[in-house]
């Protein structure tokens, strides 16, 4: 299976049809390191991943790479139960609607040949907008990947390989200038000392939907979902304070049920209410509980089995099975790769968490069958969804090709029969954290993957393009043609605005794009196409009925 791209059945995107389809995008935070400088500044070291990305594409690309993020719309404190939490009373990690500020002592540690090109070289980029319509900034201690909007699964699986290849061209690009310490990227989510580092997803859903039915449904399903799109660990407890294996890298991070915090209080239902689309029409679903995946297979099963159990949603048709205890049964099941461990549900009854997910299949077969089937793609999720619960429930081991906790599983297990090591041995650690090392001459992911012994769902090419270009068919064309074409002038962007500075204008010109599903190809293209320079494209656009919105 390697085709992505936009749906060939338009329908397929109508919110009354069950299926996969629907306006989703994903979120990194890469692990960093300098191992010739230990105690190194990750802050320092992540701006240095922005820097360098940019120094590439001014060179490669002759364009700027420059483009500010614009956080007039952000609202990270606006909670989906209905109110705001205050900024004093938020942990300072929450604050994300204004940007990163490094210190005078950190900038001067990054006057260096990575930003030595064009007229931004006075200043430290923190964010970027490329071409492909994704994010590239500094979330914190590390630097994040934000994937373009897309409208399904295999499309979220590319694009989001597609931060991989950026994140991997940053590097290379700090390990050949002279005078830089080589950083080290790798997409997990822990340094296995007591940091977790998120994973997130993003769908689209109505905001119709009372968000208190979500967060009921969706809580047994994400508990038991990771039996599916685990990335395993070596290491039980989040300070690693017991030896062993297990599904995921994030369980063991979390502590509440429900919650507006990503960073501190985990919860297993995060309630940021910021849409980055209309309001009144739409809520973003904000996940924070999946696990970084280096297998398409994996990946592909997170966005889409949890699409299509937002559709179930939708349609009033999901299931509920309350488990008694969400958080301490999350981390049960992380703890037992043998699948066996029974979960209680307030019903009374017991039941193993590849029987929730079960239960999730069966209603969307059920759905699919009593509306005559469904699209193609969503039919390829619900029969490997399927197949995977068979092959799980038989011998986990057999899932190594399509999974990411069973093919590391099935690797340490040969190191450990081959020399005797048990759990507790460090050199197994290593073993976990060089399965994600994104340097494909380190990664045994990627050794396994060119042995053929995992699937690939996309190809080299298909993602080498995604980096350069955006999805055709959602909001982000615009972005990054925006971008592309006209790089002197966009001076901001962000999900649902574009900036443009022209000489002729004593204002800046603000194009809204609250709507996910305009400022596609088909409705831009020839837009772009005639307009010989930024200012004749801005005048085409304002002369419009909605000038400050995109078409």
């Amino acid at each position: 299976m390697t085709r992505a791209g936009p749906p060939t059945d338009p329908s397929v995107l109508d919110p009354a049809r069950f299926s996969a389809h629907r306006v989703m995008g994903t979120e990194t935070e890469y692990g960093i390191i300098a191992p010739s400088i230990p105690d190194a500044n990750a802050t320092v070291l992540s701006s240095q991943v922005v820097n360098a990305y940019a120094a590439t594409l001014r060179e490669g690309l002759g364009n700027l790479a420059g483009t500010r993020w614009d956080y007039t719309d952000e609202a990270p404190l606006a909670d989906a139960r209905g109110w705001h939490q205050t900024r004093h009373a938020a942990d300072p990690s929450q604050l994300t609607d204004a940007p990163p500020v490094l210190t005078a002592e950190e900038i001067a540690m990054l006057d260096s040949p990575l930003d030595d090109v064009g007229p931004l070289d006075s200043t430290v980029l923190m964010n970027l907008v490329l071409n492909n319509g994704a994010r590239l900034y500094v979330d914190h201690a590390h630097p994040e990947y934000s994937s373009p909007e897309v409208t399904n699964p295999l499309d979220a699986v590319l694009w989001d390989r597609a931060g991989d290849a950026v994140a991997l061209a940053a590097m290379r690009r700090i390990a050949a200038t002279p005078g830089f310490a080589p950083v080290h990227l790798y997409k997990n989510n822990t340094d296995n000392k007591s940091v977790s580092y998120g994973s997130h997803e993003n769908y689209l859903v109505p905001r119709s939907v009372p968000f208190h039915h979500l967060a009921a449904v969706l809580t047994p399903f994400f508990v038991t979902r990771q039996t599916l799109c685990g990335s395993g660990r070596v290491g039980i407890g989040a300070l690693n304070q017991a030896p062993g294996f297990q599904l995921s890298q994030r369980a063991d991070f979390f502590e509440n049920e429900i919650g507006l915090e990503t960073t501190v209080r985990r919860p297993i239902i995060n309630t940021r209410d910021e849409p980055h689309a209309v309001a009144e029409k739409y809520r973003r679903l904000h996940v924070i509980i999946g696990d970084a995946n280096l297998s398409e297979t994996s990946n592909y099963l997170k966005v889409g089995t949890t699409s299509l159990v937002l559709s179930l949603i939708d349609r009033k048709r999901a299931p509920v099975p309350e488990i008694h205890d969400p958080v301490r049964e999350l981390q049960a099941i992380s703890h037992d790769p043998t699948l066996k461990h029974r979960v209680r549900l307030v019903d009374g009854r017991s039941v193993t968490a590849l029987d929730v997910q079960e239960m999730y299949l069966e209603a969307c077969l059920s759905e699919s069958a009593r509306q005559g089937g469904t699209d193609q793609q969503s039919a390829d999720l619900l029969h490997r969804w399927g197949a995977l619960i068979d092959v799980l429930r038989r011998n986990p081991l057999d899932a190594a090709r399509q999974l990411d906790w069973v093919a590391k599983l099935k690797v340490l297990e040969a190191y450990r029969s081959r020399d005797g090591m048990a759990w507790d041995d460090p050199r197994l650690a290593l073993v976990d954290l060089q399965y994600s090392d994104l340097r494909p001459e380190k990664s045994i992911y990627h050794r396994l993957a060119a042995r053929g012994e995992i699937d690939r769902l996309v190809t080299d090419e298909q993602v080498t393009a995604a980096v350069s270009n955006p999805p055709e068919d959602t909001r982000a064309y615009f972005r990054g043609h925006c971008i592309s074409s006209f790089p002197r002038e966009v001076v901001g962007a962000s999900w649902d605005s574009i900036i443009f500075e022209l000489p002729s204008q004593r204002r800046l010109q603000r194009i809204q794009t609250r709507e996910p599903l305009r400022g596609t190809a088909a409705l831009t293209r020839e837009l772009f196409a005639a307009s010989a320079d930024a200012e004749e494209f801005v005048s085409r656009l304002l002369s419009r009925p909605q000038s400050n919105m995109a078409p």
